[in-house]
């Protein structure tokens, strides 16, 4: 499969001395699909995103970025593709139109071009009635679409987003959103680290990364259907943390998490399950329990415990 334009890890690693940041991680981005990285924090997330930048080379393993080598050609995959972080890498001192200014210099854009780039940036963030704004006063949300334009002044063909949206409102996380896709339909490989669970429903496939590796990839449907051994409950009680604390002292219970008014009861037998809970819930519960479809956050919270769970018992065998 040919991949110019996307991003392909082939026993990707990373080590600092005795420890094994990145362990050999192998997935493929198609051109113009969104990608979403997730993991919990000290998982690997970032290591792996400044080696795909070219900020940090592998300590074994390939990586191709835009069709570029990031250990051979680092310089080259770093003009190559755009970046935005949560810290949004914005001048606040400098005004909506000057930050624009300074990254197209950083960028080396060709002086005929970067007037109409400025528009572009301008149109695409909303920010056109505002260029002379200084950019500290602008709302998150603003900030936000105005990094997003500048890491994109340069048409560049992947762009990487390492938790883009931590601390906006979730409306200006909706719209940013929307611009992402837009970004996409026109060609440009997205690859989003992210916390959140419903953003991770809205790419087109996910990787999970728990301790330097790769434990899950798929797009959102084929996780939860398939990713999760284990089986998920639903139960609506009058007191949804009394029950909490009644059912995870139940044998057989993996994880109990509230949802609204609902729990979601993790167990590797549903059905064994049920007769316990009705007898430990009593009159707290106001339905008969649902078995359901795992939410995304119900199958990473499962496959990092089985994941430890693995670990554990490997530990006791070497004993």
């Amino acid at each position: 499969m040919t991949n110019n334009h996307g991003v392909i890890l082939r026993d990707l690693t990373k080590r600092f001395g005795d420890f094994l940041a990145v362990n050999a991680i192998s997935l493929e981005v198609a051109p113009g699909e969104i990608f979403g990285f997730l993991g919990p924090n000290g998982a690997g997330k970032s290591t792996t995103i400044r080696m795909l930048c070219g900020l940090l080379s592998p300590t074994s393993g390939t990586a191709t970025v835009a069709g570029l080598d990031v250990k051979a050609q680092p310089e080259a995959v770093k003009r190559n593709i755009g970046y935005m972080s949560q810290k949004f890498s914005l001048y606040e001192d400098l005004t909506v139109g000057e930050n624009i200014d300074f990254y197209s210099g950083i960028y080396r854009i060709p002086p005929e071009k970067k007037a109409p780039r400025k528009e572009w940036v301008l149109a695409m963030s909303g920010l056109a009635e505002r260029r002379h704004a200084k950019t500290g006063l602008l709302p998150g949300g603003w900030k936000q679409r105005l990094s997003l334009g500048c890491a994109l002044l340069h048409e560049p063909p992947v762009l990487f987003l390492d938790e883009p949206t931590s601390g906006v409102d979730p409306i200006s996380r909706r719209a940013f959103w929307d611009l992402i896709y837009e970004t996409a339909a026109g060609g440009v490989t997205i690859f989003v680290t992210t916390h959140y669970m419903e953003e991770a429903e809205y790419c087109d496939r996910l990787g999970l990364i728990y301790r330097g590796e790769l434990v899950a990839l798929g797009t959102p449907g084929e996780l939860k259907i398939h990713a999760m051994k284990d089986q998920v409950l639903r139960v609506a009680c009058t007191s949804p943390q009394e029950g909490l604390e009644r059912i995870s002292a139940l044998p057989g219970v993996r994880d109990v998490a509230i949802f609204g008014r609902y729990l979601h009861v993790v167990t590797p037998d549903a059905s064994a399950l049920e007769p316990g809970l009705r007898d430990a819930l009593g009159a707290l519960q106001m339905e008969p329990a649902e078995r359901i479809t795992p939410s995304l956050e119900d199958v990473f919270v499962s496959l990092i415990e089985a994941r430890d769970r693995a670990e554990g018992t490997q530990r006791e065998v070497a004993r």
